[in-house]
């Protein structure tokens, strides 16, 4: 066997027996990513704001309709101020049609529809779109693109 043939061997034999690990990883990513999500959800309905902004990575962006917010504190400062009263949530949160997608081993998009009902007020709703990092404390969203 020549080298040129021995390098594709070695190449595809690498490839098959690392495949099902990255498929296991991956798994494990995005059921992380679906957890953190749910635990966000639960700590906005329990009038937990900081909890439910435990999956951003401090160095955030929120785009908005006037830009990009960068940072927690404003986020939180917006969230507070908009869907908060006397430190409760004035309406229930939940998210539907998510998915998770990898973009790379460090890296995810995540989008979903997100819901906030009850409260004696109207349905509201909109899409998002979240970009995920792999940190040293977990997977954290970088980038929050809301509507």
């Amino acid at each position: 066997m020549n080298t040129k043939h021995a390098w594709r061997a070695l190449v595809l034999l690498a490839t098959i027996f690392t495949a099902p690990i990255a498929l296991a990883d991956w798994a494990a990513d995005e059921a992380e990513m679906r957890q953190r999500l749910a635990d966000s959800t639960l700590a906005f309905n329990r009038g937990d704001l900081p909890g439910h902004l435990a999956v951003y990575d401090e160095g955030v962006t929120f785009m908005t309709k006037d830009g990009p917010r960068p940072g927690v504190a404003p986020i939180e400062k917006a969230f507070r101020e908009k869907y908060f009263r006397d430190g409760q949530a004035i309406q229930q949160l939940r998210f539907e049609q998510l998915a998770v997608r990898r973009l790379a081993p460090d890296a995810a998009l995540a989008t979903a529809r997100w819901v906030l009902s009850g409260g004696d007020k109207p349905e509201q709703s909109g899409w998002f779109t979240l970009a995920w990092v792999r940190t040293p404390a977990g997977w954290r969203v970088v980038h929050d693109h809301s509507s």
